[in-house]
């Protein structure tokens, strides 16, 4: 800690003016740590440097967004155009069909809509699951992240995993009146809960809030089978895991969910995220049906840069290069755990991975919570002072990207 404080005395200074505008100094809470949060100038390629001008290989890549790497200049002309011919239009941009049968094609969905953020497009996913199954429960699992709407804002990362907790102030408990709430990858639980009021069962296909916890891929199986036998819709928030492999989650499962959300790293940077479905799902949207709306839609400017993302940079090439890190990233974790006599475990999955302070990758969101978290505080601010950002929290995960080097993870 001492290091870290010696080395960001600007961050400091810039948090003790911004925290009397800004709730402790920050647009986000999730960009807040003790004692005080990092804030950075800018970034090129795989690094970042803050206002101290200190230089760091970033795995955290706004939260993992950035796999495209800072200041791709595919990206950087394409949005330069869209910008000179308008950021926003107010009618529907003519690229915008072009996008929804570039992501069809890549994640085999039927229909595609779009939104500005994950957590608008998981909150219409609930309504059009509602909408089309006529019913009202929603079952998530505990440790899932889908965004900071009330009905889904509940047991996200309770400090005692006990009951159904809200993650926020404000939420009253009637609005979660009908939201489910189950301990991840537990299938006698799930079997016992999906009734005939479920619309819908929501869930990150790989969890990645609780660190990055590994699904039993029997467990999608039997989740989608009892969904299907019961009438309930399934939901992949796909908001992270689908940018972390080529056709996400659902196609590295080869799984068929009837909605899907996006987000993230196939933007290249710019807020868009998309909900798509089954053909018969979607037709549940429109005029005087199930409302979707919002201002900054497909706006010109994430269009753009979304379409130059998936067709030239976030290439299967690409995956292969960063898949190929990611497991040297994983292998050199493991073996310093393993040369110290230190109690670690690393799970990693597509471009993505977690170092846990336990004996064993947890299974569920008790299991994360009942690890050494002050371990992992250590290990943070010690990467910190070294040069290198390991991930963005202690229930985040690292995220390659196109940019990072071989001689990047040899020096983390």
């Amino acid at each position: 800690m001492k290091s870290y404080t010696s080395i960001t005395v600007g961050s400091l200074n810039l948090f003790n003016e911004n925290k009397k505008v800004m709730p402790f100094g920050v647009s986000s809470n999730y960009r807040y740590f003790e004692p005080y949060p990092l804030y950075i100038r800018k970034g090129k390629g795989s690094h970042v440097w803050d206002i101290d001008g200190n230089e760091y290989v970033d795995y955290n890549l706004g939260f993992g967004v950035m796999e495209v790497g800072y200041g791709n200049q595919k990206i950087v002309r394409e949005v330069e155009k869209a910008i000179q011919e308008g950021s926003i239009l107010g009618f529907e941009y003519y690229k915008t069909g072009e996008l929804a049968r570039e992501i069809s094609r890549r994640y085999k969905m039927d229909m595609v809509r779009f939104s500005s953020t994950g957590t608008e497009a998981t909150m219409h996913s609930i309504r059009i699951a509602r909408a089309f199954t006529g019913r009202k429960k929603i079952i998530k699992f505990e440790g899932h992240y889908h965004g900071s709407h009330d009905q889904l804002l509940v047991n996200v990362n309770p400090p005692v995993p006990k009951g159904k907790t809200m993650s926020s102030l404000g939420i009253p408990e009637e609005v979660v009146t009908n939201t489910l709430v189950l301990d991840w990858n537990d299938l006698e639980q799930l079997e016992k809960s999906v009734d005939e009021d479920v619309a819908a069962i929501i869930m990150e296909p790989v969890a990645m809030n609780m660190g990055l916890v590994p699904t039993d891929e029997e467990f999608l199986r039997e989740t989608m089978r009892i969904a299907r036998e019961k009438g309930a819709l399934v939901i992949f928030d796909e908001t992270k895991t689908g940018g972390k492999a080529y056709s996400g989650a659902k196609g590295e499962f080869s799984l068929e969910p009837d909605l899907m959300i996006l987000g993230k790293a196939i933007t290249g940077g710019f807020p868009l995220s998309v909900i798509a479905g089954k053909r018969e799902v979607m037709e549940t949207i429109g005029p005087g049906k199930t409302a979707h709306g919002g201002t900054y839609n497909a706006n010109p400017v994430s269009v753009s840069s979304s379409l130059v993302t998936l067709k030239e940079i976030l290439t299967e090439d690409a995956f292969y290069h960063m898949r190929r890190l990611n497991r040297m990233l994983t292998k050199g974790y493991e073996e310093i755990g393993e040369d110290l006599g230190v109690d670690v475990s690393v799970a990693s999955w597509g471009t993505s991975g977690t170092v846990f302070f336990s004996k064993e990758v947890p299974e569920n969101y008790k299991e994360f919570i009942s690890s050494d978290i002050s371990r992992w505080f250590t290990y943070f601010f010690a990467c910190l002072s070294g040069g290198v950002i390991p991930m963005g929290g202690f229930n985040e995960e690292w995220t390659l990207s196109i940019s990072h080097s071989e001689e990047d993870v040899g020096n983390t």
